[in-house]
């Protein structure tokens, strides 16, 4: 660290609020979104998390990444694709018998020199922020769907008077349509079905394909 400001090493199981506050504490600034992501800093640097105008990959240095053959090595942004909630090996890292196939151990943030009391109250006031503007709380897994270009996911979810709308414990959110919430009952499969739902309404009405943000692995069972 210096006048200039410094590059902090995060692994990947830390939680992205922690990477926030850890920064200003140390008078380190650019990080305080990241107060607002609730995850850890893996999930961040695979699916370039963000929230109110900024991104996970804008302050990353460097990556660290471990392969199925347990080697460890560092990657540079250039390594990748880098876009809207979306982080791609470019093709020449990776190949069809999944040799070169790494996954995030953790990342180098280059920060900037700021004051801890400044970055601090910049922390709580998108703390605040968000706890007014999303359900925080009930269970769920964060923005369900990326905004369309130009334009917002919760807006076209709104727009088809989806707000409310539930299947079994799962629920659209009336605070925030780009959320669905657990109601107390909702197992994968409402979620699952309550997404298709909505994707399917929002097409049909506006034109619009919803992408989903959230990642699904494996199969829902409507039994689980």
């Amino acid at each position: 660290q210096d006048q200039a400001g410094g590059v902090i090493y995060v692994g990947a199981g830390v939680a992205c609020a922690k990477v926030a506050r850890f920064a200003a504490l140390h008078n380190l600034a650019g990080a305080e979104f990241l107060a607002g992501i609730p995850g850890t800093v893996g999930g961040a640097l695979a699916m370039n998390a963000g929230c109110y105008g900024s991104e996970t990959w804008e302050i990353v240095d460097c990556v660290q990444v471990i392969n199925y053959a347990g080697k460890v090595a560092i990657r540079n942004p250039e390594d990748y694709q880098i876009g809207y909630r979306s982080v791609v090996s470019r093709p020449e890292l990776t190949n069809s018998n999944n040799s070169n196939t790494a996954w995030f151990a953790g990342g180098y943030f280059k920060l900037e020199r700021g004051e801890e009391l400044d970055l601090r109250r910049k922390i709580k006031l998108l703390l605040a922020k968000r706890v007014e503007s999303q359900p925080l709380n009930l269970p769920n897994a964060g923005s369900v769907f990326r905004n369309p270009p130009g334009d917002h996911a919760a807006r076209l979810i709104e727009s088809c008077d989806l707000k409310g709308f539930s299947i079994g414990g799962a629920m659209v959110s009336p605070k925030h349509a780009n959320f669905i919430v657990n109601t107390g009952s909702a197992n994968a499969a409402d979620i699952e079905a309550l997404i298709i739902q909505v994707q399917s309404t929002v097409k049909e009405k506006t034109g619009y394909e919803l992408i989903q943000e959230v990642r699904i692995i494996g199969h829902a069972r409507g039994d689980s």
